[in-house]
């Protein structure tokens, strides 16, 4: 009998036992989540995920940049044959449509003289900014659109100079660089970019045709 007691006695003890100190080991776990220190601890654990997806996707969106290129334009086709390879300016404008693509329009023009010949170049290019991937606030890209062009050249024809006549023709570009924000106020670059105007039909002269592309430094004021 006193065996069968001690044996019920030891089935109701350890049971309530366990459960006494679970639940005074359990108490201050849940007092420690709901103190304001793990609050605040949580708080700043989201802060931390925040700012490091924004280092990651650098930049906002709809924000407009003016921009500044200044490099080398080389010259091809009929154009390297009239000019010579020269410093020019070119000017940018940048609408950041999403986090990876961003609309850019260039304007340039630019006069190239060699031995009494000449050619001017003048163009107005659109087209869509594609990041390749972004770190921080790294970010290569490439570019590409198309673009309304003024090329004019004074050349060699029946053994005397003659300018060419001035028409706008329809022509592409494209290029690549790498853009490197500073602040939330500039961004600073390098850039490679082509423009290859259509031939420009002439009615008493030979077509004009050619090329030019440009290394440029980049910089870049947003607004």
């Amino acid at each position: 009998m006193l065996k069968k007691t001690n044996k019920v006695l030891k089935n109701i003890i350890t049971p309530a036992f366990i459960l006494c100190a679970g639940v005074s080991f359990a108490k201050p776990t849940i007092k420690g989540l709901t103190s304001g220190n793990k609050a605040e601890q949580v708080k700043s654990d989201v802060k931390d995920a925040k700012r490091r997806a924004e280092r990651r996707i650098p930049g906002k969106l709809k924000v407009h940049s003016a921009g500044l290129g200044i490099g080398q334009t080389f010259l091809a086709g009929d154009f390297d044959d009239n000019g010579d390879d020269k410093i020019t300016f070119d000017l940018f404008y940048n609408y950041s449509a999403s986090y990876s693509f961003d609309f850019m329009a260039n304007a340039h023009y630019s006069s190239h003289k060699f031995k009494g010949r000449k050619v001017e170049l003048s163009g107005v290019a659109l087209g869509i900014k594609g990041k390749v991937f972004q770190m921080d606030a790294f970010s290569p890209f490439v570019y590409g659109g198309l673009g309304f062009y003024q090329p004019k050249v004074r050349r060699m024809q029946a053994d005397e100079l003659m300018d060419s006549e001035s028409k706008v023709v329809f022509g592409y570009h494209f290029g690549a660089g790498i853009d490197l924000e500073l602040n939330n106020r500039f961004t600073v670059g390098v850039m490679a970019h082509l423009h290859n105007p259509f031939d420009v039909s002439q009615e008493n002269q030979e077509e004009v045709e050619g090329a030019y592309h440009k290394l440029m430094m980049t910089c870049f004021y947003k607004f």
